[in-house]
Order: C-alpha cells, then sequence, then structure tokens
C-alpha cells in the first residue's frame, strides 16, 4: 500500500522559511515523477516544484529563486526548502507521485504566512 505523508507544514511570518518533508512508504521512490502541489482557498491546485522521470528539478515561475526541492532515495523522502515566503504562499501542499497509471497523493500541510 502506497503512502505519502507530509510535514513541516506551519504559521510563518513573511520573510521566514520553513521545510517541508514527504515520507513515502509501499513505493519505488527513485521511479516516476515526484512533486509538490498547492491549493490556496477558492483556488486550483497548482505544481510547485519537482523531479522529472529523469530526475530534472522544476519549479514554477512564483517559486523560482526562494524554494528549493531535494530528495533522499535512500529516506524515500521528499522536501521542499521554503525561503523569503511571502503570504501568498499561504496553501495546503501535497505531494504527488506519477508512475505509469498510478497517481498517489498524500494529505497535505498548511502553509500559513502573515504580513
Amino acid at each position: 500500500q502506497v503512502q505519502l505523508v507530509e510535514s513541516g507544514g506551519g504559521l510563518v511570518q513573511a520573510g521566514g522559511s520553513l521545510r517541508l518533508s514527504c515520507a513515502a512508504s509501499g513505493v519505488i521512490f527513485s521511479i516516476g515523477t515526484i512533486n509538490w502541489f498547492r491549493q490556496a482557498p477558492g483556488k486550483q491546485r497548482e505544481l510547485v516544484a519537482g523531479f522529472t522521470g529523469r530526475g530534472n528539478a522544476n519549479y514554477a515561475d512564483s517559486v523560482k529563486g526562494r524554494f528549493i526541492v531535494s530528495r533522499d532515495n535512500a529516506k524515500k523522502t521528499l522536501y521542499l526548502q521554503m525561503n523569503s515566503l511571502k503570504p501568498e504562499d499561504t496553501a495546503v501542499y501535497y505531494c504527488n507521485m506519477k508512475f505509469g497509471a498510478s497517481d498517489y497523493w498524500g494529505q497535505g500541510t498548511q502553509v500559513t504566512v502573515s504580513s
């Protein structure tokens, strides 16, 4: 059974930092794509950052230069270091893995940035 468990969210002031983690189990972590998405109230879920199937990192324009995505295949964990946070980064952040026809999501972790 595949499980993705996010952690590390919280309340932070604008300009602050948070580090999110996504721990995977029941899956071969090194294949497929793995990404962070976020969804703010009243908005569509959007891609934030992640890795392609070839292992290349990709970022949304809105977070380039502020967020850093990384992974530890041995620990089956995806990370998102978020720096210089802005109120518009407030959202529920989700971890997603796709390989073949399989598509898995975590339960999400809330990030709230106060101005």
